[in-house]
Parts: structure tokens; C-alpha cells; sequence
């Protein structure tokens, strides 16, 4: 959740101190059509089925099918009870590596609870019937946060399979600060773990605990977008407070510093140190003042759009389109930000490089973006 910004801070951005750049190509005639696909009520979330299909969460609790060449969507049914409120809801879905022979799909998603509400990971058979919607079967919970709390902001919970098939969460700290550092919780951080929920057994804590061995990064706000680029490195990018906006390079046993350091500020006006004052904490490879409130994020691997091979593309709620970071080895910049007039919530690649994004709020439409 982000504020406005302090005068000082939107100077600061102008001026380019704080490494932002003084100019962005926001006047760019967009390098794509946009072809509206259907309409969704909170959409968060899309996911490609091997039929073209795709399956879109909405952050009420409802999961839907749409078949993009009808322009139609159904009903998955036996979606489990999600705590809906602030920023929470039914968030992510992901298939499982072997989804044409199990049908298994991944849901996180907001869970009420002791203290309030927490993320949640559950894993369960996927059903499609003629009529095109389908349902659930066998619901398993997977993974939870250690703790709740009340407020219902910053879950993140993104998921991503690897090419080693381990399963990746992207935890948020739940708007509780602290415990993004403490070890013995899960909030906050990056988790590796095996497809049925356990923790991957190369993780760099593996031999300190249960929860521990959950944990490949540390020090995180509210992640909301993770992708690998063609080597096979981990990509996030995350919201931070008053400014501060992150674009990380993920590596084992990492801390990222939050909420000990930031490029930005509390909403309370209270300063916090930057990067540059810890180097034993891992330093952003971008970040932005004032924000762009980062949704999702890809890096960009097909061959629609040649220009973009490599780069991380980021879905963007007040920025209101996409923002374009090139990718140089361990460094990255923004190169552009194309304005779509419309909060940007979900971003997926297709199978062909075809870019799928999802606005956000009520009456947000699946888009499919395609070359002009």
C-alpha cells in the first residue's frame, strides 16, 4: 500500500538523486495492440492451461475459466474460503510441472485466522467439464504463514515453479515490519519448497529448523512479482513504503534489508537508512522514487517483441501501465513506461511471447498485448 509522496521526495525524483531517472518515455505511442478478452470483478492472477485457456483468480474467492477464442468465461468450483479485505483475497494460481498428467493446480490466498488473517498455499485436482467451467477436488494446504494479523495489507504470495520443480512463494511481511528479519517465521521472504510443500533440501538454512529450511532469501516488504530470466537467476520486485519500490536479483541466504534499510521512507515521515549505509544487506538493482507500486512481473523470453528479450516487464498499479527494465548482467535500469490509463494488476507470457496482463479493481479486463 503506498501514500503520496513528501515534496522532498518528489524533488528528489525530478532532480535524479536517489538513482532515479530524471526522464522516463511515457509519450510512446504504445508498441502493441491490446485486444480485451473478458472482464473480471478484483482480478489478481492468470495462469495458462495446455489447452490455451486460461484460468484468472478473482480476489473475492472466485477462480474462472476463460476460453479466449469465445471471449467466454466459467466457474471453477471448490475454491477454499478466503479472507477478503484490504489487499486480501484469492491471489495466485500456478500448475504444477506436470499438469497434463495430474491435473494439480497451486492457489494462494488470504486465510482467516488466530490474530487476523495470513497467506496460505494450497494445492488441488483441477476437473474440467463440457460446459466450461469445472471444479476442485482434494484441497490440501501446503504452506502458511507462522503468524497473522489484523489489517488484511502486503500477503504478496506469488508462485512460481522452477525448472528444477521446486515450487517458489514469494512471501509478504503482513504490514509487520520486523518479522521480515527474524528467522524463526517465514514472513517477508523467499521460499523454496518441493511440490507437496516441504522444504527444498539444497535451501541455504536447510540445516537450521523446520521454518528455517523454508527460507532462501530474507528481508522483504511485500513481493509481489517473481520470474526467472534465461540463465536461470530469480527475479522479484516488490512495493516498498513511502517511496523505495525494488527490483532485486535473488540470490541464496540473501538479506534484503527490510525494514532495517530502504530507499524509502515510513508513512509517518520517519526516515530510514539506505542501502548504501549496510553493505552486508543485498542492494536493489533498480528502485523508484516515487513509486510505481509494482503488481507482477515477467522477464521477458519470447520473440514477439525482439527489443524486450531479457528485460523485466512490470505490471504497475500507479503508474497505470507497464514499466520496462533492462537487464546487464547484476545491473538493470528503466528504459520505458507505457501508459495503459488503467491500474495494471496480473502479467503473464503465452506460449507464442504474447504478453497477458489483467487490470486491476472492479470490471478489470484480461488483456492480451501482441505486436502492432
Amino acid at each position: 500500500m503506498h501514500l503520496q509522496l513528501s515534496l522532498t521526495f518528489a524533488l528528489a525524483c525530478v532532480t535524479g538523486v536517489l538513482g532515479v531517472p530524471s526522464q522516463h518515455l511515457e509519450t510512446r505511442q504504445q508498441p502493441f495492440k491490446s485486444t480485451a478478452i473478458t472482464s473480471h470483478a478484483e482480478p489478481w492472477a492468470i495462469a495458462f492451461l495446455p489447452d490455451s485457456r486460461v484460468l484468472v483468480t478473482e480476489r473475492r474467492g472466485n477462480l474462472r475459466l476463460v476460453d479466449p477464442t469465445k471471449k467466454t468465461q466459467g466457474t471453477i468450483t471448490g475454491v477454499p474460503t478466503v479472507a477478503y479485505g484490504g489487499q486480501g483475497g484469492l491471489h495466485d494460481v500456478a500448475l504444477h510441472p506436470k499438469y497434463a498428467e495430474n491435473s494439480i493446480v497451486y492457489l494462494s490466498y488470504a486465510e482467516s485466522g488466530s490474530g487476523g488473517a495470513g497467506g496460505a498455499v494450497a494445492r488441488a485436482k483441477l476437473t474440467l467439464d463440457a460446459n466450461g467451467g469445472g471444479a476442485l477436488s482434494g484441497l490440501e494446504v501446503i504452506w502458511r504463514h507462522t503468524q497473522k494479523a489484523s489489517g488484511g495489507l502486503q500477503f504478496a504470495c506469488r508462485l512460481l515453479f522452477g525448472s528444477d520443480g521446486a515450487l517458489w512463494i514469494s512471501s509478504g511481511e503482513i504490514n509487520q515490519m520486523t518479522p521480515a528479519q527474524s528467522m524463526t517465521g517465514n514472513l517477508g521472504k523467499v521460499i523454496k519448497l518441493y511440490d507437496n510443500g516441504t522444504a527444498f533440501a539444497g535451501n541455504p538454512f536447510a540445516d537450521q529448523g523446520t521454518v528455517q529450511a523454508q527460507i532462501y532469501s530474507l528481508g522483504h516488504r511485500n513481493p509481489l512479482g517473481i520470474d526467472f530470466d534465461a540463465e536461470g537467476r530469480l527475479w522479484e520486485v516488490e512495493m516498498g513504503p513511502m517511496g523505495g519500490d525494488e527490483l532485486n536479483l535473488i540470490k541464496a541466504g540473501a538479506n534484503y534489508g527490510w525494514p532495517l534499510v530502504s530507499e524509502g521512507r515510513h508513512y509517518d515521515g520517519r526516515t530510514i537508512p539506505s542501502h548504501s549505509t549496510r553493505p552486508d544487506f543485498a542492494a536493489p538493482k533498480a528502485f523508484w522514487v516515487p513509486v510505481i507500486s509494482p503488481a507482477g512481473l515477467i522477464i521477458y523470453k519470447g520473440d514477439l517483441f525482439p527489443n524486450w528479450k531479457g528485460n523485466a516487464i512490470i505490471s504497475s498499479l500507479s503508474a497505470t501501465g507497464l514499466v520496462r527494465a533492462t537487464i546487464t548482467g547484476d545491473t538493470a535500469k528503466e528504459a520505458q513506461r507505457i501508459s495503459m490509463g488503467k491500474r495494471m494488476r496480473g502479467i503473464r507470457e503465452d506460449k507464442d511471447g504474447a504478453i497477458w496482463v489483467i487490470e486491476d479493481g472492479a470490471n478489470g479486463r484480461l488483456m492480451k498485448l501482441t505486436p502492432n
